[in-house]
């Protein structure tokens, strides 16, 4: 009886242990920028807003935004500066669904990585303002250019009219937005209005707690997912679903992000259309 409860205790301690969990790293999260609001442009510098999954290289590893680890071919990795380095997985626009799938492969081979960008966009462990951080980030990569890793392209622009023209050019192409990074701001692993995020609509993330039957054509799939964001708020989710999507639904428990346009009288999304499932983390 005593061995046996021994062993419980041991069990216990190790699946408690910090070192047996995933330990998230602490990143610079964006606010959401409405054109209406009143900022400095000049003290921004403006990107592409990239559709891929955040990655953050601690110097020997490349961990998700929930800090599991990615498994990354060795040759891709021994391209990776000693430096830790915040940044994003990408395929390309539009391929969300893919870089997805990839990183949570049990054994992906090099084949499957190939044409996979790590966009870097920041030094998290430099004391300097962006503006130095940038200047230092560009100068690191000027000394080894390889395919895998670069630094996102960042450029200034003049007024807000230049700003809209951007974000209308690049929604055009099958982007999401656009970031504006605080030129003087340092490094803060908090959500910060030194980092904005630029969009014709907003997005964010629900959990799925049911389904409905489909009609018509859709009979015998799922016709909406039924959601529930912060606050206790629960609504239907019916467009943006493709076909394969309705057939295998997200699953109960499941996180989805979703995009909206502002919200209801009622504090519901205004015409929500599914995105995503972010498979990436797990619904509390």
């Amino acid at each position: 009886m005593i061995f046996n409860l021994r062993f419980l205790l041991l069990v216990i301690f190790f699946w408690l242990s910090p070192h047996s969990q995933a330990q998230p790293p602490r990143l610079m999260l964006a606010n959401t920028y409405h054109l209406e609001q009143a900022i400095d442009l000049s003290d921004y510098w403006v990107s592409e807003k990239l559709d891929g999954i955040r990655a953050y290289w601690d110097g020997t590893d490349l961990k998700t935004r929930n800090g599991n680890t990615i498994k990354l071919p060795v040759h891709l990795k021994n391209t990776l500066p000693n430096t830790p380095l915040d940044g994003e997985l990408w395929l390309g626009r539009q391929t969300f669904d893919k870089i997805n799938a990839l990183i949570h492969t049990r054994t992906p081979t090099s084949q499957q990585w190939l044409g996979v960008q790590y966009k870097v966009f920041d030094l998290p462990q430099y004391a300097g303002e962006f503006n130095e951080r940038l200047s230092t980030l560009q100068a690191m990569y000027a000394e080894s250019p390889n395919t895998f890793w670069s630094p996102v392209e960042q450029f200034k622009v003049e007024n807000q009219t230049q700003l809209e023209q951007h974000l209308l050019d690049i929604e055009k192409l099958g982007g999401e937005g656009l970031m504006l990074h605080k030129g003087s701001s340092l490094y803060a692993g908090t959500r910060t209005n030194d980092l904005l995020k630029l969009k014709s609509f907003q997005d964010a993330e629900a959990v799925v707690i049911g389904h409905t039957a489909g009609k018509g054509k859709y009979t015998g799939m799922v016709g909406a997912l039924i959601v529930k964001i912060e606050g206790g708020v629960t609504f239907n989710i019916g467009t943006g679903l493709s076909d394969a999507d309705r057939a295998t639904p997200p699953t109960i428990g499941s996180v989805i992000t979703y995009k909206y346009f502002g919200l209801t009288h009622k504090g519901t999304p205004r015409f929500a259309s599914y995105l995503r499932t972010r498979t990436s983390k797990v619904a509390n």
